[in-house]
């Protein structure tokens, strides 16, 4: 997105940007069609008297949150007509954005990403506007249209929901995490079976996002040794013009594939008590196209 300098209009929203992008990213799940948002939000924003504007940050985050509510509800239609299960697009973070802010990490961590998917549009908003970002209920009443009586309860049953669903989130040491995903991926290339068991948790869990543009499963894959084999296979697809490069996706160790120069796949790992749970592997090749642009996110 283009914004020209030395407009104050411009100073403001580019100092913002990383929330605002984080925002839109949250309650979306897909990067470019954050981008878009941005766009739209900036254009109505410069048209804005700033004479009138008390508070900046409030003021954009409403914008941003109707417009990504706008996207989300216009989409909805497309999403249920999907090929198989659907992801977000990864997120390749700026490095560091999110290392020393747990509750930022949390909040782009594909898990998360996935849980927030399940709760309805407004809840999905009021949920990550509230606890994300911390911003008051008048505020978000505003953003979504809604009394504050009737925020306040949509967070409070949002919280609840994602609670129960998401008990804890422990951060594990990054490094720990990525050299047990590079062994995992090491021992499935010279097709070690009894290695990777050793890796997975027993009910682990593959899921691939395709909408049938690529192979991949239809369904979620569940149990240690079917996804270990599941793993393997598609190692082997790749043949000698195959290769799998480390990498950091939403705040978790990931995998980069790729078939030649073609970037085939992007799996993003979630590891807990030293042992691989989930894989979310990215197929879909139009979710693939800008999953190498680096993205600035925040809180603040």
């Amino acid at each position: 997105m283009s914004i020209p300098t030395g407009d104050v209009h411009a100073e403001r929203f580019t100092l913002l940007r990383p929330l605002l992008f984080t925002i839109a990213y949250e309650i979306l799940g897909s990067a470019t069609e954050s981008d878009d948002v941005l766009q739209e939000s900036y254009l109505r924003w410069a048209q804005v008297d700033l004479d009138k504007v008390r508070d900046t940050k409030s003021y954009l985050a409403q914008l941003v949150t109707r417009q990504s509510l706008n996207s989300l509800r216009s989409e909805s239609r497309r999403r249920e007509d999907y090929v198989g299960p659907w992801l977000p697009e990864p997120l390749l973070i700026t490095e560091d954005d999110a290392s020393a802010d747990a509750v930022l990490a949390e909040s782009v961590s594909m898990a998360m990403m996935v849980l927030l998917e399940t709760l309805r549009p407004d809840e999905r908003a009021v949920f990550v506007l509230r606890e994300v970002f911390g911003f008051s209920h008048d505020e978000i009443a505003s953003a979504v249209g809604r009394s504050t009586v009737a925020v306040r309860q949509m967070a409070h049953r949002a919280r609840e929901y994602v609670q129960s669903r998401r008990k804890r989130f422990d951060p594990v040491d990054h490094q720990t995490s990525v050299e047990l995903t590079t062994s995992f991926f090491t021992a499935a290339a010279t097709g070690d079976l009894a290695a990777l068991m050793t890796m997975l948790a027993p009910d682990v869990v593959w899921t691939a996002d395709s909408d049938g543009k690529a192979s991949a499963a239809r369904r979620p894959v569940a149990g240690a040794e079917k996804v270990a084999r599941l793993v393997m296979g598609l190692i082997r697809l790749g043949g000698p013009d195959g290769r799998v490069e480390p990498a950091n996706y939403n705040s978790a160790p990931a995998l980069v594939l790729y078939l030649g120069d073609n970037l085939e796949s992007v799996v993003t790992v979630e590891v807990v008590d030293g042992r691989i749970t989930n894989f979310y592997a990215m197929r879909n090749p139009e979710k693939l196209t800008t999953v190498t642009v680096p993205r600035q996110i925040g809180r603040v």
